[in-house]
C-alpha cells in the first residue's frame, strides 16, 4: 500500500495559532504532569492488556489518561496504511502526532504499537520531545507470543498467510535502553502494572512544571 508524502508547499504559508492556556495551566488543573509511555514489543506481547489496564489504574487514581492503540488506529486514522516498512513508519508517525496534541493538552498517554524498527520510535521520542517520551518494552519472548497466539496471526504467518509479520517474516529491534522492561511471560499482570503506575508518578506527580519547564509549545 503506498504512502502519500506530506504536502511541503505549503509549509511557506501555514503558521502555528497560540491559545492563551499553557501547558503549566492544563498541568495545575490536572494535578499531574504530562507523559506518554511507549510500549512496544512483538505482536502478542501483552502491549495492549498492559496499556489497558494502566489507563485503569491512572483514571481510578484521578489522573488523565487514554490508550492509543495500534490495531484500533488500524481501524480508523490508519486504516489506508499497510505494513512495508514505509507504512510501518507513518503509522508511528501518525500516532507520535496524536500522543503529543494529548500531552500538549495534559494527559497521560499510553501507546500499545508494536514499532518494530529503532529508527521508527526514535522519531517518535522526537516528535513527542524527550522530557515527555518514556519508552516501555513488553519484552515478552517470540516462543510465549506464538504459544499464546490469541488472534492466530502466527498460525497464519507461518503460512505464509501474513506478509511482513513481526518475529516471522519482518525483524523486531529491541529498545538498547528502554525507561522500563516488561517480560509479561513472567510477570503476573499486576505486577507489571505497579511498575508502569510507579514510574508515572516519578515522572509526573503532582503538577510542577511551570512557564520556562523543559518545552517550547503552548497550548
Amino acid at each position: 500500500m503506498t504512502t502519500l508524502s506530506p504536502n511541503t508547499s505549503l509549509s511557506a504559508n501555514i503558521f502555528r495559532t497560540r491559545s492563551r492556556i499553557r501547558l503549566a495551566d492544563r498541568q495545575r488543573l490536572f494535578g499531574h504532569a504530562a507523559l506518554t509511555l511507549w510500549l512496544t514489543g512483538l505482536s502478542g506481547a501483552g502491549k495492549s492488556t498492559i496499556a489497558y489496564a494502566l489507563e485503569d489504574r491512572l483514571v481510578h487514581a484521578g489522573m488523565s489518561s487514554t490508550v492509543l492503540d495500534g490495531d484500533n488506529l488500524r481501524h480508523g486514522l490508519n486504516r489506508d496504511l499497510g505494513f512495508s516498512a514505509v507504512d510501518r513508519r507513518e503509522n508511528i508517525r501518525r500516532m507520535a502526532e496524536v500522543a503529543r496534541l494529548m500531552n500538549e493538552a495534559g494527559m497521560i498517554v499510553v501507546c500499545a504499537c508494536i514499532s518494530p524498527f529503532r529508527s521508527d520510535r526514535e522519531m517518535a521520542r522526537e516528535i513527542i520531545g524527550e522530557p515527555y517520551f518514556a519508552e516501555i518494552y513488553v519484552s515478552t519472548a517470540l516462543n510465549v507470543c506464538e504459544a499464546r497466539d490469541c488472534k492466530g496471526l502466527y498460525a497464519k504467518a507461518r503460512a505464509g498467510q501474513v506478509a511482513h509479520f513481526t518475529g516471522i517474516s519482518a525483524p523486531y529491534e529491541p529498545p538498547s535502553h528502554p525507561a522500563l522492561a516488561l517480560d509479561a511471560g513472567s510477570l503476573r499482570l499486576e505486577e507489571s502494572v505497579s511498575s508502569l503506575f510507579g514510574l508515572v508518578l516519578s515522572c509526573c506527580g503532582p503538577a510542577s512544571r511551570e512557564e520556562g519547564a523543559e518545552h517550547d509549545y503552548f497550548i
